[in-house]
C-alpha cells in the first residue's frame, strides 16, 4: 500500500476535503459520556499521528507546529476511536480525557458558555430563562 508524504493512507486523505491551509476540524468528544471536550485543527500528518499513535495529536494555527495534547500539560488524550464525517470535512475524535481538556482548566472548552438561544420546537421558538448554563 502506498502512502502519501505524511504517512497518511492514500485512499482516506482522498476523502478529506481541507480549508486552503490543508487543515480540517476535529471535534474531540470523551469517549464514554459523549461530552464534547474541544476542537481542535488537523492536517494530514496530525491525523495521521492521531491514528498510528493513540494519542491525539493537533495542528496549532497560531503557533504553527503540532501539538499532543498533554505533552506539556500532562492532561492526555487517549483515543479510543476516530470517524469522518459524511461530506469529509470533519472527524470526531473519540478520547479518554486526562483531567481538564481546556487550557482555562475546565473538564471542556464549552463549559459555562451557553449563549442565550431561543429553543426551538414544531410550535416556534421559545426564549431561554435565567442563566444559558441551566437552560441545556
Amino acid at each position: 500500500m502506498s502512502v502519501t508524504s505524511s504517512g497518511l493512507d492514500p485512499a482516506l486523505a482522498g476523502r478529506l476535503k481541507r480549508d486552503a491551509a490543508g487543515l480540517f476540524p476535529a471535534v474531540v468528544q470523551q469517549y464514554d459520556t459523549g461530552t464534547v471536550l474541544m476542537v481542535g485543527w488537523m492536517d494530514d500528518e496530525a491525523l495521521h499521528r492521531t491514528l498510528t499513535t493513540g494519542r491525539a495529536t493537533y495542528w496549532s494555527r497560531s503557533r504553527r507546529e503540532y501539538w499532543v495534547k498533554g505533552d506539556t500539560s500532562g492532561h492526555v488524550q487517549w483515543v479510543r476511536s476516530v470517524a469522518l464525517d459524511c461530506d469529509g470535512d470533519t472527524v470526531l475524535v473519540q478520547v479518554d480525557q486526562v483531567g481538564p481538556a481546556c487550557h482555562t482548566g475546565s473538564l471542556s472548552c464549552f463549559d459555562g458558555r451557553a449563549l442565550p438561544a431561543a429553543h426551538g420546537s414544531p410550535d416556534g421558538p421559545t426564549q431561554p430563562t435565567g442563566d444559558p448554563d441551566d437552560d441545556r
